[in-house]
């Protein structure tokens, strides 16, 4: 996949300068990546360089694994830079490096402020110690006064909702109390750059609004950096002016958020195909299943297209082929359907069941998409039936099992640009209106 830049405002200052940073790492290895191991391996890599084997970098070996590799990233004042990609694609290891709590392989970093930084509940703060007694810890760290430090006290311990506990040792603090603290303390005291991880996510829903306002703050108003990393794309989309894409230690993309959300999803056209073969990278939750084997989904073609696009009012044809490693009676199927943000938006269930006999079936579907607004969709495919109890037994599931967009055409009658963040997914039946006599 190749790697796409956005066109960068060279009026801007940078104040994250990022070039060539690897962090290697070595599969079976433990404490890698502590100080303690960092020193060794800064010693070892010391002593080949002295010894003229390599020019600069350490042999690669076998059980090395790079969370990051060849990175290289620019950020400027002000920006708030989303960070997105899958589980292991490098962001928490990009976002421990720039807060200096592990140390790069190779490559250079310049920072140009003072960091704050939330990446896990309870990061920097001292359990024995108070709350209180904690916000002062930090604004030391940040080499902050104590009398700059009094100055923000008020506005701390407000924000952060824990004002009855602000005396208590916070190692009795619960997950939730320590993020609203843990994030108050980040957003007020003094720093030119506030990295935040998905630790948010721990925090109620009205506290994580609250969060990503005062973020928006401190980069529009402020002036200062926001790198926040998150699976949430409604909130990705909400906070942040630009967004980079992750994928094996790489930068795969940077630039629109919108473009970044919908390669990151599915788009970009790297899953927007008429046929699908669904291998074991469309099961990622399928340690049950796969001991208790009895039907594979194997193979979806959209019929009748050349590309998955949809009108509103059009049906779309499918045909699914499946294997069954026995005779099933009275199985369903269901497409929990999800917005290019990230939003679940509904789930469609097959209207009544099918038999299928042992080895592979042929299964048409038909797809109403009348409800849907113009942009882009997945559907997670799922198979199940229902024991003799009544409850639900899935049979297989593969996700995505379908990604395809709809457009709407605008008319006299479709009058509404629509926008999915203002009006939602879905379009309901429009309301009869008349004057009444």
């Amino acid at each position: 996949m190749a790697h796409q830049t956005s066109r960068q405002n060279t009026e801007r200052e940078p104040i994250i300068a990022i070039s060539g940073l690897r962090k290697r790492y070595r599969l079976g290895q433990i404490g890698s990546g502590t100080l303690q191991g960092d020193i060794k391996e800064w010693r070892e890599r010391r002593q080949i360089e002295r010894s003229g084997e390599v020019d600069g970098a350490a042999p690669k070996r076998d059980d090395d694994f790079y969370a990051l590799d060849g990175l290289d990233l620019t950020v400027y004042k002000g920006e708030a830079l989303g960070i997105i990609g899958k589980n292991g694609a490098g962001k928490s290891t990009l976002l421990k490096i720039l807060s200096r709590i592990t140390a790069p392989t190779e490559g250079e970093i310049d920072l140009y402020g003072r960091v704050a930084s939330m990446l896990e509940v309870g990061t920097g703060f001292n359990g024995e110690m108070t709350g209180r007694e904690n916000i002062y810890l930090n604004g030391a760290i940040l080499g902050m006064s104590r009398r700059e430090i009094d100055e923000k006290m008020e506005d701390i311990i407000e924000f952060s909702e824990v004002r009855d506990f602000i005396d208590t040792p916070v190692k009795r603090y619960s997950s939730g109390m320590y993020v609203k603290l843990g994030f108050s303390v980040a957003a007020h005291l003094d720093s030119e750059i506030m990295i935040m991880d998905e630790v948010l996510a721990v925090g109620d829903m009205e506290f994580q609004h609250k969060c990503l306002d005062r973020m928006r703050q401190a980069a529009k108003q402020e002036h200062r950096t926001v790198l926040y990393v998150s699976h949430n794309m409604s909130t990705i989309k909400r906070l942040c002016d630009r967004c980079i894409v992750m994928d094996a230690g790489k930068i795969v993309f940077d630039g629109d958020v919108d473009a970044a959300v919908a390669l990151y999803l599915g788009g970009g056209n790297t899953l927007l195909q008429t046929h699908y073969e669904y291998d074991d990278g469309y099961r990622p939750y399928d340690e049950y299943l796969r001991l208790n084997r009895r039907l594979n989904i194997d193979t979806l073609d959209i019929l009748g297209k050349d590309a998955p696009t949809f009108a509103a009012d059009e049906t779309v044809e499918l045909e699914l082929s499946c294997t069954a490693l026995r005779p099933l009676a009275q199985v369903g199927f269901r497409f929990e359907l999800w917005s290019q943000d990230g939003t679940k938006i509904g789930t469609m269930l097959s209207r009544g069941f099918v038999d299928l006999h042992e080895g592979v079936n042929k299964i048409h579907m038909r797809m109403d998409l009348s409800h849907l607004t113009t942009g882009q969709y997945s559907a997670d495919l799922v198979a199940f039936f229902h024991d003799e109890e009544g409850n639900e037994d899935i049979l297989d599931g593969v996700y995505p099992g379908v990604v395809f967009d709809v457009v709407v055409e605008l008319d006299e009658k479709n009058y509404l640009d629509w926008h999915h963040n203002y009006w939602g997914a879905i379009r309901l039946h429009d309301v009869d209106i008349e004057i009444s006599e």
